[in-house]
């Protein structure tokens, strides 16, 4: 695999380069003590501009199973863009480290820190794309299926930063891909024909769709809460569009899907009931877990 620059989002990758990636992400995950120094001597810049569990915590933990060492960065460390420039920030943080994880608001920050630094940069979460989520999920369903270009994956709810990397991902991966929302809540138009267009290399199918039975018999059906961490909506009229919406048990049933599948944190009885959350078809913990596995795998792919 060519190496790799940054990865602000998955439209950077080529078929191979991703398929490539997640086959390194599985030899990670599974032979853990022969990457045990791939960081060594490195330190990683965490920047944080939005509250964090599964992020903050499998990439601090992911560098320090590599020999690296991580600086968390919080809006009570500096406050980017707010106390000091972006500009600023990035090439103070390049006069120390070695590369930049940053989980920001807004994609232009990632781009800004990516000039500024000359350093590389991870996108941890932005309001247009979330790769390392996208890498796990893809990683979860490799080990599920083998073979991504049979898979069928079904995403309901609101189409986000969540939905866009995985719809580059499935277009990537050759995987067929049904996007179910509600009217309104569409995916961005660019970032569909983005998909479109790899899907046509890769014989992937990108489909969108309001009708809950498109999903019928997917492979794994996915959900992401219905409002996006700092999204201003009226809570009840998202309540209400979305009603239709959730993934629960019976519906389950009716559309002959395996797995289910949410980047959490998830509310409860609302996009999903903890009838499925917790089932045996439930591969949250999973996708959870290879957080870390696929984001180590980007680490060692930056300094390779």
């Amino acid at each position: 695999m060519s190496k790799l620059q940054h990865l602000l989002s998955l439209a950077e990758f080529t078929p191979q380069q991703l398929a490539d990636m997640l086959a390194l992400a599985l030899k990670v995950k599974q032979h853990p003590a022969d990457y045990s120094q791939a960081l060594a001597g490195k330190s990683i810049a965490l920047i944080f501009e939005k509250p964090s569990l599964r992020t903050r915590v499998s990439f601090d933990v992911g560098i320090y199973k590599l020999g690296g060492h991580s600086v968390y960065l919080d809006q009570q460390n500096g406050a980017m863009g707010k106390r000091e420039t972006v500009a600023d920030f990035g090439c103070n943080l390049a006069c120390w480290t070695d590369a930049i994880v940053a989980r920001v608001f807004c994609q232009t920050t990632l781009d800004k820190l990516v000039a500024s630094s000359k350093k590389p940069v991870v996108n941890a979460l932005s309001d247009r794309y979330h790769p390392c989520q996208a890498l796990a999920d893809l990683l979860a369903l490799k080990e599920r299926f083998g073979d991504l270009s049979k898979v069928h994956l079904a995403y309901v709810g609101d189409g986000n930063n969540v939905c866009h990397s995985l719809m580059l991902g499935a277009a990537l991966s050759g995987m067929k891909m049904t996007v179910i929302t509600p009217e309104g809540f569409l995916p961005e138009a660019d970032i569909v024909a983005q998909a479109e267009k790899l899907a046509k290399q890769t014989g992937a199918s990108i489909i969108l769709s309001r009708d809950m039975a498109s999903a019928s018999g997917a492979n794994a059906i996915y959900t992401d809460t219905w409002l996006s961490m700092g999204d201003k909506a009226d809570p009840q009229v998202i309540a209400d569009t979305f009603a239709p919406y959730q993934i629960n048990q019976p519906l389950m049933q009716q559309l002959g899907v395996t797995y289910f599948m949410h980047c959490l944190p998830a509310h409860r009885e609302h996009e999903v009931t903890s009838e499925v959350l917790d089932s045996e078809a439930s591969l949250v913990l999973l996708q959870a877990e290879n957080r870390m596995h696929a984001q180590n795998a980007v680490l060692i792919s930056l300094f390779s």
